[in-house]
C-alpha cells in the first residue's frame, strides 16, 4: 500500500535529518522480544481499537489499507504485532483484523502475531459493566475470538482488566490449561500492579504486561516496570501518544465526534487540556531542533526506554502509520533525553488518565 506523500516525504526528511548527524535507529534492532520466553516481534505493534471504537467513527476503507501498510512495513522474517480487544466494537475490531490478514498476501498473514484482551462486558449501548475474570468464562470469550480471527491460536491473551471477584491465579490458570491445548501461545497481562503480576508470574509463565506509558503517563517506572524486569516479563506499552493528546495533532479547540472516549477522559477537559498542550509545544521545540515530529519524538522516547519494551501505535491511517513507522530511526542521545524532560517533566501532565469510574478498575493504580 502506499502512504500519503506529503506525510512519507516528512517521514523520509526526518530519517536523513537524524542519518546526517550521524544517528542510529532508536530501534537499533529488528526485533524485540515480549518477555524472557515470549515471541520475538517487530519494535512497533499496531493497536487497532480505533479501528473500530471509542474515537468516534472510522473509515473502514482506510483501516484496512492501514492495516496492510503495517503488515507489509514488517521486513521478511519479522512478526508484526496486531493488538486488539474482543470488546472494540463488540467483535467488529476482530472480524476487521480477520479481513485484513484474509485478503493479505500469505507471507504476512503467516507472520503476523495477534495480542487479544478478554473480560471487559458491555451493554446494547455499548456501555460497560464490569469484567468476568471466571475460567468457564476465559473458555467462552476464547472460543468466539478464535471463530472471529479465523485463527487456530491466539499468539498473547490476556483479561482486560482484573476481576475483582476471582483470584488472577485462576483466571491466568485458564488461560494456562488454552496454552497447554494448543489455542493460546503465550500469556499476557493488562494493567496490574506489581504484587498481581508476581502472583500470576507464580502460576504460569508471563510473556507481556500490556499497560500505558508514555511521557506523561509513567507510573510504571517506580515499581510495576522494575518488577516486570526481575520476573523477565515484557511490556507493550499503550497510549504511547496519550490518544493523540501528544501527537502534536491535537489543536486546542478541535471538536470531538459523537462517541469519542476522549470526551469524557480529565486530561482533554478544560484547563487540563491548556496545560497539557502547553506541554505539547515545549515538545514540539525539541522536536523541530531534531527535525522530526512531535509523535516521532514520543515514540521514540518510549522505544528508548528499554529493548523489552514495545511501544503499540494506535494509527487508523496510513499517513499517522508513516509518521510513527519514522521514529524508529530517531536516536535521541543524552542531551536529547535532557531536553525531553524538561520539556515534559515526569507527572506534570494534568487530569488523570481515565475518568474516576474507569481508575477504579485499575489494579496498576492501586
Amino acid at each position: 500500500m502506499t502512504t500519503d506523500a506529503n506525510t512519507a516525504s516528512a517521514s523520509a526528511s526526518a530519517s536523513a535529518s537524524a542519518s546526517d548527524s550521524g544517528a542510529a535507529s532508536a530501534a537499533a534492532t529488528t526485533t524485540r522480544r515480549l518477555g524472557a520466553g515470549g515471541p520475538e516481534v517487530f519494535p512497533l505493534g499496531l493497536g487497532c481499537m480505533g479501528m473500530s471504537a471509542l474515537y468516534g467513527d472510522a473509515d473502514r476503507a482506510e483501516s484496512l489499507a492501514t492495516l496492510h501498510a503495517y503488515l507489509e512495513a514488517v521486513p521478511a522474517g519479522v512478526s508484526p504485532l496486531l493488538d486488539t480487544g474482543d470488546f472494540y466494537g463488540m467483535g467488529h475490531n476482530e472480524l476487521l483484523i480477520a479481513e485484513a490478514l484474509r485478503t493479505a498476501p500469505a507471507a504476512s498473514r503467516e507472520r503476523a502475531l495477534t495480542s487479544v484482551k478478554f473480560g471487559a462486558l458491555r451493554t446494547v449501548e455499548g456501555g460497560f459493566t464490569g469484567y468476568d475474570g471466571r475460567p468457564e468464562a476465559v473458555r467462552n470469550f476464547l472460543a468466539y475470538s478464535l471463530q472471529r480471527l479465523g485463527r487456530d491460536h491466539i499468539d498473547v491473551y490476556r483479561i482486560a482488566r482484573v476481576d475483582p471477584d476471582v483470584p488472577i491465579e485462576e483466571t491466568v490458570g485458564a488461560i494456562a490449561d488454552a496454552v497447554r491445548a494448543g489455542h493460546v501461545r503465550h500469556i499476557g497481562l493488562s494493567e496490574v500492579g506489581a504484587d498481581t503480576l508476581r502472583r500470576a508470574a507464580a502460576v504460569a509463565p508471563i510473556a507481556d504486561l500490556q499497560i500505558e506509558y508514555s511521557l506523561i503517563s509513567r507510573g510504571i517506572e517506580e515499581e510495576i516496570l522494575p518488577t516486570a524486569r526481575e520476573l523477565g516479563i515484557g511490556v507493550t506499552a499503550y497510549g504511547v501518544l496519550s490518544r493523540g493528546l501528544i501527537s502534536g495533532h491535537f489543536g486546542r479547540d478541535r471538536a470531538l465526534a459523537p462517541g469519542d472516549f476522549r470526551g469524557m477522559s480529565p486530561r482533554f477537559q478544560g484547563d487540563n487540556l491548556h496545560r497539557n498542550l502547553d506541554l505539547v509545544e515545549a515538545l514540539r521545540k525539541v522536536a523541530e531542533e531534531k527535525g522530526v515530529t512531535v509523535a516521532q519524538i514520543a515514540i521514540a522516547w518510549v522505544l528508548s526506554r528499554g529493548e523489552d519494551i514495545v511501544p503499540l501505535v494506535g494509527a487508523r491511517r496510513r499517513d499517522r502509520l508513516a509518521e510513527a513507522l519514522g521514529a524508529m530511526q530517531v536516536e535521541l542521545t543524552p542531551a536529547d533525553l535532557v531536553a525531553i524532560e524538561e520539556a515534559v517533566p515526569q507527572g506534570s501532565a494534568a487530569g488523570e488518565r481515565y475518568p474516576a469510574a474507569q481508575m477504579a478498575h485499575l489494579d496498576s493504580e492501586h
